[in-house]
């Protein structure tokens, strides 16, 4: 199986997507995010991971834009611990550093210990990336924080594994396909994933929200985005326990449907934990 991810070989969403679907993968790096949606829409792959909200970063938004435009599903999730590293060339010792580069965020989520280690900080485009970079660069005087994979794949070693400054550190990703999967309430803890919007007049949101607060539905995650070419107007991602082919949450999406001006059901998929 074909697999889509953005970023380089050894990026995160590569490793999300070897433990969601296997050893047995065949891992393809995109350079974007649209990338990866493409990839999967043209069948170049039969699926496509991507992240979609960090317990301390928050909400890719690019990929909430993103799946609204697209007409893929989603078929799986996983809530992927990550683990940052302090990666450089062979032989290097972490006192000889005086520059490290990643991406923006993990910067951020290192920056105390960045702090402490006293050195100069450089964003790039990518974790995986900057290992790639490092490795052919061949510099000695500079690190680079990413994953474990990331550093045996491009040959360099950890100096340091887990210096994020909150352990706590999570990236929940998304498997797409062409296809739904069908699930029922038989198959284990479900989730579902929704988009809709409502006319803008006072209570429209309370309406929509009622049809799962009467029927006990939990509400996971509901986020605002833009409507694009309706200014100041939006639409709502919504993510509730339950199936949306069965039981309750069909009852709720039925009805919603009734005032919604736009409802997609994204997909019901296994609750990752």
């Amino acid at each position: 199986m074909r697999v889509a991810f953005q970023g380089e070989r050894g990026a995160y969403s590569e490793a999300a997507a070897l433990a969601l679907l296997g050893p047995e993968i065949e891992p393809i790096a995109c350079p974007s995010f649209d990338g990866v949606f493409a990839a999967v829409e043209n069948g170049d792959c039969q699926r496509g991971v991507i992240p979609i909200e960090n317990s301390l970063g928050g909400s890719v938004h690019q990929n909430y834009d993103l799946l609204l435009r697209h007409s893929l599903h989603i078929v799986a999730e996983l809530n992927f611990r990550v683990r940052h590293c302090l990666i450089a060339m062979p032989g290097v010792r972490k006192e000889a550093v005086r520059r490290v580069y990643s991406h923006w965020q993990a910067l951020a989520q290192c920056e105390g210990y960045l702090t402490r280690l006293g050195v100069e900080t450089a964003p790039f485009y990518d974790t995986a990336g900057s290992v790639k970079a490092l490795a052919e660069e061949g510099r000695t005087d500079s690190a680079a924080i990413a994953s474990r994979r990331a550093a045996e794949f491009y040959g360099l070693e950890v100096l340091e594994e887990g210096i994020e400054d909150d352990p706590e550190n999570y990236t929940r990703f998304l498997v797409l396909a062409r296809e739904p999967q069908p699930l029922d309430d038989g198959d284990g803890p479900l989730k579902t994933s929704i988009v809709f919007s409502v006319t803008n007049h006072p209570g429209a949101l309370f309406r929509a929200m009622a049809a799962f607060a009467l029927r006990d539905i939990d509400l996971t995650k509901i986020e605002s985005r833009p409507l694009k070419g309706r200014p100041w107007e939006y639409v709502f991602y919504m993510d509730f326990v339950g199936s949306a082919q069965t039981g309750p949450g069909k009852r709720a999406l039925d009805q919603l449907a009734e005032t919604a001006t736009l409802l997609r059901v994204l997909g019901t998929y296994r609750r990752s934990e």
